[in-house]
């Protein structure tokens, strides 16, 4: 028997708040399924369980706040008989619905009880989920209701929720409107097969259905990555007089980013170094890639400049890893920490896991996920746990260079500032190149001014290469 307990989620998490269970009593999990939800100071993460069993029991209501190592959930290796909860199935018939896939049941309205499972010993499938949410009368993606419409948008003919009596709808859109009182049955979804998301239930509050404007400004010294790398999706609609709830998060995380910022500058011995890297050569490398690749797989500055960051990481060990009980313990992977932009405001910087081992294509395409995601607030335990060295870009808001504060227990943070054309002296020749001003914060207990230049010089000379990358 174990317990699936509250996890650290960040250096700088105390607590976190019970959002929404995706297990229940009886139910059979593997080590690494997404069990629950759960909101920090900074965002909500699905947490995987350490545990594998039977859940025989839940020891956390939603909507609980506890601290960081309180018991959740209690996981046993066979049925309890004892748990004296309704519903207790041994696992081999729970099995047949792993939690993921209950997860995306519950987000798409899909009573899984009446699915006849194809996978493995008849285990209900995504694919499954995905036919019988497909295979349901009504439209897959209802619009604005019509002219003399006689049901709200979002409900059948007769003004009731699609088949199997739930609205579809993702959890951040019912808890939003349970907070702005909104009926979600009368809001339009656009999400898949329909689904109501937490953008409708903004738009539905304003009263119309205008695109989204962009991102607000960030303050100096934390951004997201350069804006050509983000989903192709609009930012939040500004809040003009955001609810109470909206607003207590925001000053929540404030205060849980500036404690660790103070704690940082307190603790460790800050340097900086800075230094123009000559991007002639990987700009012309990529336009010339791009030539060959359709409009949405084309690549972008960002990712080169990010994984050249993680392979000189990796060739520059005392600028990876972590700093904790007055010992540095590098690390053997590079998990490269990517400042993103929340909507509502405030910022994360969840982690690219073996960053330097990736091709840069697929680095861009984990890089449009997990900024994806972030956004909407289903980021994973791991992501937010585990960066070995974080990058912060504030480049596409026109700022030439910017020296971050260090996460701790990391040891390093490079920043990026706005890719530019410079003129460039070169064998007595004057001309013009794109350049961009990179630079280092580090931890002087690990690192002095020789290695953490070579770091920075070893960027550089990988972007001479770009082939290579």
């Amino acid at each position: 028997m174990g317990d699936f307990r509250m996890p650290s989620l960040g250096a700088d998490m105390e607590h976190g708040k019970m959002v929404e269970w995706l297990v229940k009593p009886g139910d059979f999990v593997h080590r690494g399924d997404v069990v629950a939800v759960v909101d920090t100071d900074k965002t909500v993460m699905d947490v995987e369980s350490f545990e594998e069993g039977v859940v025989a029991e839940l020891l956390v209501d939603v909507g609980t706040t506890v601290p960081i190592g309180t018991p959740l959930a209690r996981i046993t290796q066979t049925p309890d008989d004892d748990a004296g909860h309704a519903g207790h199935q041994p696992p081999s018939q729970q099995a047949q619905v792993p939690p993921p896939v209950r997860h995306l049941a519950h987000q798409l309205g899909v009573d899984t009880s009446g699915i006849r499972g194809t996978g493995k010993h008849g285990a209900v499938t995504r694919a499954d989920v995905e036919r019988a949410a497909a295979a349901r009368p009504g439209p897959a993606r209802p619009g604005p209701a019509p002219p003399g419409a006689t049901a709200p948008p979002g409900l059948g003919a007769e003004g009731a929720p699609p088949a199997g009596g739930r609205i579809r709808s993702s959890p951040r859109a019912r808890r939003l409107a349970d907070q702005l009182g909104i009926d979600i049955g009368t809001v339009p979804g656009t999400g898949p097969d329909g689904a109501v998301t937490e953008g409708d239930i903004q738009r539905a509050v304003r009263g119309r259905g205008t695109p989204a404007p962009a991102e607000e400004a960030l303050p100096a010294g934390k951004a997201l990555p350069a804006e050509e790398a983000l989903p192709a999706e609009g930012a939040a609609p500004a809040e003009e007089a955001p609810p109470s709830e909206a607003q207590d998060r925001l000053s929540s995380l404030r205060r849980a980013v500036g404690s660790l910022m103070t704690r940082s500058k307190k603790t460790i011995p800050h340097y900086y170094l800075s230094t123009t890297l000559d991007l002639r050569a990987a700009i012309a490398w990529m336009l010339l890639a791009n030539q060959q690749r359709p409009v949405a797989s084309r690549l972008v500055p960002s990712a080169l400049l990010l994984k050249a960051t993680a392979r000189a990481a990796r060739e520059v060990p005392e600028v990876n890893g972590f700093f904790t009980d007055g010992v540095f313990r590098p690390s053997s992977s590079v998990h490269l920490g990517v400042a993103v932009a929340l909507r509502h405001g405030g910022l994360v910087a969840p982690a690219i896991h073996d960053a330097d081992t990736l091709a840069v294509d697929v680095l861009m395409q984990k890089l449009r996920d997990l900024v994806s995601r972030a956004r909407a607030g289903r980021l994973q335990r791991s992501e937010m746990a585990d960066p070995t060295i974080t990058v912060t870009n504030l480049g596409d808001l026109g700022v030439e260079a910017v020296y971050g504060v260090i996460y701790p227990p990391q040891v390093a943070m490079v920043g990026l500032g706005k890719v530019m054309e410079q003129p460039w002296a070169h064998d007595g020749m004057l001309g013009v190149r794109a350049a961009v001003t990179a630079t280092l914060s580090a931890d002087h207990r690990v690192s002095d001014g020789l290695r953490g230049a070579r770091f920075l010089a070893r960027i550089d000379e990988l972007l001479q290469k770009p082939e290579e990358l």
